[in-house]
């Protein structure tokens, strides 16, 4: 039963794509980090298959009970004749204030979800659905930067029509003779390749098109620091300070390895010293790429930045991780916001941008009898 004096949160994690796993990490610090004199949680776990279990279910996974084994338990309960069996869980609790998505990767961040709340009628954190779609496609994502003067590494796109045409001669004597493969509706270094020569860019984009009918070879940046900033708000986002990951010479790249699995080797340097003139640049191109993608709530923005100190935004991440790794919260922290502030902040930016679309109106007007114009067909 809700208590009046809190709102009541459902805090969503899981989902089925690649980032299954981090999403339940990133869950498990937010839900630690949440004010409980505030908040009241209820958990809900979309499996691989892309099934929402109910709070009870959720929670013994949360609690560390094997997935597969509650998954065994619950699937036969479940009436999948029913269309609205994947979601049906959401029956259990009807009061509601607020939905906090902590999924990765689609489903979560692609707009999918979004779309759900926005059915349902209910606040929710995060950007809309189309900004989360926009943002979560890196083809789209760029249109969008090119047409706002936002700097990012060029491109082209390959898909199944027409990969015979892009050979790897067309793309090197375009790109340069190394690149980066990279699916485009794809989170986390899923199914990135780096290419030198044929036979590593023909291998690489097999596998790319795995993941998605859409593949963007990018040109690859010579030298390049990592650096990732922070943005939260909704009108006037406003930026934390700026971070660095130091990868080891020997890794090709930040992979989903060290991303989430063992970061042992990576140097996180936060806040990181930059020039003045580059921090400027940084957060001000993070900025505008916010506004001009329309996002809302909290985005990581991943730059490169080039041996001569030009900056590259990669890409956006509308739903960025919150695992021990993640340096979302961290570059927040180091920029004088606790994790349990932003929580808070995040939660009251989905309430307001809720509140802010209800006041949108919409106009209906009956169309009453149909005239239909006479009809002239020429042979």
């Amino acid at each position: 039963m809700k208590n009046n004096n809190k709102l009541h949160i459902a805090l969503l994690f899981g989902g089925n794509s690649s980032e299954h796993d981090v999403s339940k990490r990133s869950a498990h610090n937010i839900y630690d980090a949440m004010d409980k004199d505030k908040y009241d949680v209820s958990l809900f776990m979309f499996t691989k298959d892309g099934i929402l279990l109910g709070h009870e279910a959720s929670k013994k996974i949360f609690d560390g009970v094997p997935e597969d084994d509650i998954i065994a338990d619950e699937y036969p309960k479940i009436d999948m004749s029913d269309p609205l069996a994947p979601i049906k869980a959401f029956q259990e609790v009807k009061d509601i204030d607020l939905f906090y998505p902590v999924i990765h990767g689609n489903l979560g961040e692609d707009g999918t979800i979004q779309g759900l709340f926005k059915l349902l009628r209910k606040p929710y954190i995060g950007s809309g659905v189309m900004a989360s779609a926009i943002s979560f496609d890196k083809d789209m994502t760029k249109r969008v930067l090119n047409q706002a003067g936002v700097r990012n590494t060029k491109y082209l796109l390959v898909t199944p029509e027409n990969r015979k045409q892009m050979t790897w001669n067309y793309i090197s004597e375009r790109l340069g003779k190394s690149v980066f493969i990279k699916p485009a509706n794809q989170g986390s270094s899923v199914g990135i390749h780096k290419a030198d020569d044929e036979n590593s860019y023909n291998e690489g984009l097999e596998d790319a098109l795995r993941y998605d009918f859409k593949v963007l070879i990018e040109e690859t940046i010579n030298q390049p620091q990592e650096i990732e900033i922070s943005i939260l708000g909704n009108e006037t986002p406003r930026a934390s300070k700026l971070g660095a990951v130091r990868v080891p010479a020997t890794d090709t790249f930040y992979d989903y390895q060290n991303k989430f699995v063992d970061a042992s080797g990576i140097v996180f340097e936060l806040p990181v010293v930059l020039s003045d003139e580059l921090t400027k640049e940084i957060t001000d191109m993070a900025i505008n790429a916010y506004v001009a993608l329309g996002l809302k709530g909290l985005t990581r923005m991943d730059f490169l930045v080039d041996k001569n100190d030009v900056p590259y935004l990669g890409e956006p991440n509308t739903l960025p991780g919150f695992t021990n790794i993640s340096l979302y919260p961290q570059m927040w922290e180091v920029s004088g916001i606790s994790y349990s502030a932003l929580i808070d902040e995040i939660i009251q930016y989905g309430l307001a941008e809720f509140e802010r679309n209800n006041q949108i109106h919409y106009d209906f007007q009956e169309l009453g009898d149909e005239h239909v114009g006479q009809k002239k067909y020429n042979n």
